[in-house]
């Protein structure tokens, strides 16, 4: 690969253009997408006669999801009990969004083993290994999973002249004489949205806090409208709360056709009161960073809502599209451009997932693949810090395209997911850097972007279909290419050049934010086309993880048995 492509605010549209152009020749001839998730070698697209995985639930390192309740009053427990029951309505509603019937394909499975793999990527394709089918005769995954009809093309979607067809919370499908027709969630889920709504309701019957109450209620309602936004308002106002609950349709990384559709999803949350204190000031220091990021005027014109916060949570419940493969350890909500222009978002740690995640995972690859004398700075501390600075970093930059065609959202399409996620990673180390010159951020930047890396190992052996692996694939190749760092023939380790690190992360925020703004779909594209992919080397680095039986992910042992609340 050539040397380092960057461009900075000052070089103009055309430098970009002759930039892109060269990425999509790249892309074209060197397309080899992101392998699946214990680094089989991609011999064949998704989908394809010879495209199967196998069944293999031991990549997923078991996870018992618990914390100390004993503080919490006997109402709180009944509260989290009612979360439990609605987040289990979710996860059936997804099971529906992302497959069809749960219980129908579980009985067809006779080995326990490929039943128990389905349970964990809620249908027959595995969601870590190119969303490969691993039950044979299902076929490939609907790129628009249950969205849309099995044969709807783009063409026919996009040619329709049907209000709400691009809403987050609608289904396509056809009626009697075949042609597309919207169906908004609540009406084809109506009881099950109402029998979660129930439990929601009872639960803010049981709240002693006026904001969480509130909330609660709202989101009720949201549940049986499929209006969010009042809820998601409020949600930003409450402050209080030690118990939280994101329940609802949420985000649309599963509409791989368009990136339209919500998937449903539930968290059960208990706030851990004294980490949450500690993190509180970071959130203030948005509109500043802001100010400060490293592209043109126009591209950061958008200022940040201040009334965004911070918190560690421990993390009780899973259910729905947050459960589904790679398990989500920090969010960043709510989605809706309007609220985090107008009030902000809340950038939540889930505390416990993400140890889980670094003892289990982080450690053993930072022991195979990081160099001898690094190893030391791949730290919980870092890792932390990491994944809350990227939560926070999905507030900056521009949620409107500059040339006011809309969203970048819309704009984006299907692409937007996975460059988002991009930006998040990247303005987020930029955000650390800066902070830490600052002293708002201690410690070594070696502790952080060491760790970095190692995360980026990790999460790209989820494989091409999920949007954080293909966007830290970019980002390899791209920092890679930079001198960020570099891999030792003799020992296969790698080591992180911290000043070469630090130009890189300028340079592609400039260019991330350049799309954004630009609401450049062909340039995304090129730029994931070139950079989207594996290596030789990198793939057999991968493959070393897997032949040391290093988990891939985790999979949680939870509810209220395990809480001890029953």
């Amino acid at each position: 690969m050539s040397s380092q492509q960057s461009v900075s605010a000052a070089t103009g549209r055309a430098p970009l253009n002759r930039l892109l152009a060269r990425l999509a020749v790249r892309g074209a001839a060197a397309l080899m997408i992101l392998n699946g998730a214990a680094g089989q070698a991609a011999a064949a697209p998704s989908g394809s006669a010879a495209a199967t995985a196998r069944v293999r639930p031991e990549i997923y390192a078991p996870v018992t999801l618990q914390t100390d309740v004993s503080s919490l009053s006997a109402p709180e427990r009944q509260m989290i009990g009612l979360f439990i029951e609605a987040a289990k309505v979710m996860d059936g509603l997804f099971w529906q969004q992302a497959y069809g019937d749960r219980d129908t394909l579980l009985t067809s499975l006779k080995d326990p083993a490929a039943r128990q793999f389905a349970e964990f990527n809620y249908g027959p394709w595995d969601r870590l290994d190119r969303d490969l089918p691993f039950v044979a005769g299902v076929g490939p995954k609907p790129e628009g999973a249950r969205f849309y009809p099995p044969d709807m093309t783009k063409e026919e979607f996009e040619a329709a002249r049907l209000d709400g067809k691009d809403s987050l919370y609608t289904v396509i499908e056809r009626d009697a004489r075949g042609a597309l027709k919207v169906v908004p969630y609540h009406e084809r889920w109506s009881r099950e949205l109402g029998q979660a709504a129930d439990y929601v309701e009872q639960a803010s019957r049981l709240a002693a806090d006026p904001g969480l109450k509130h909330y609660l209620e709202l989101r009720a309602q949201a549940l049986r409208t499929d209006d969010y936004q009042p809820s998601d308002l409020a949600w930003l106002d409450m402050k209080q709360n030690r118990l939280d609950f994101v329940v609802g349709a949420i985000e649309t990384y599963e509409d791989k056709l368009f990136g339209y559709k919500a998937a449903y999803e539930a968290y059960v949350l208990i706030k851990d009161l004294e980490w949450s204190a500690r993190l509180a000031r970071y959130a203030s220091l948005l509109p500043g960073l802001q100010k400060g990021l490293p592209v043109a005027d126009k591209y950061k014109a958008e200022m940040p809502g201040t009334d965004s916060d911070l918190n560690a949570y421990d993390a009780v419940y899973y259910a729905g599209h947050c459960n589904a493969g790679s398990k989500t350890i920090a969010i960043n909500l709510p989605n809706d451009e309007e609220v985090q222009l107008r009030k902000g978002s809340r950038r939540v740690q889930l505390k416990n997932a993400v140890r889980a995640k670094f003892d289990k995972i982080m450690v053993p690859i930072a022991g195979e693949l990081i160099a001898a004398d690094q190893i030391k700075h791949v730290t919980f501390d870092a890792f932390f810090a990491d994944v809350m600075f990227h939560e926070i970093a999905h507030g900056l930059g521009i949620k409107n395209t500059v040339d006011g065609r809309g969203t970048v959202r819309e704009a984006l399409k299907e692409l937007d997911g996975g460059l988002e996620e991009q930006k998040a990673d990247v303005l987020g180390l930029y955000m650390i850097t800066k902070l830490n010159e600052r002293g708002e951020v201690t410690g070594a930047l070696e502790d952080y972007y060491v760790t970095f890396l190692a995360g980026i190992i990790r999460s790209v052996r989820w494989g091409a279909t999920e949007a954080h692996a293909r966007a830290n694939m970019v980002t390899f190749n791209y920092f890679a290419e930079a001198g960020a760092f570099s891999r030792d023939a003799a020992t296969g380790r790698y080591r992180v050049d911290v000043p070469a690190t630090r130009k890189a992360i300028d340079n592609l925020s400039t260019l991330i934010l350049t799309l954004q703004g630009n609401g450049d779909y062909v340039g995304v594209k090129a730029l994931s086309a070139s950079k989207g992919v594996v290596g030789p080397q990198l793939q057999q680095d991968l493959e070393r993880l897997a032949a040391r039986n290093i988990p891939v992910d985790v999979v949680f042992n939870q509810g209220t048995a395990v809480l001890g609340l029953q």
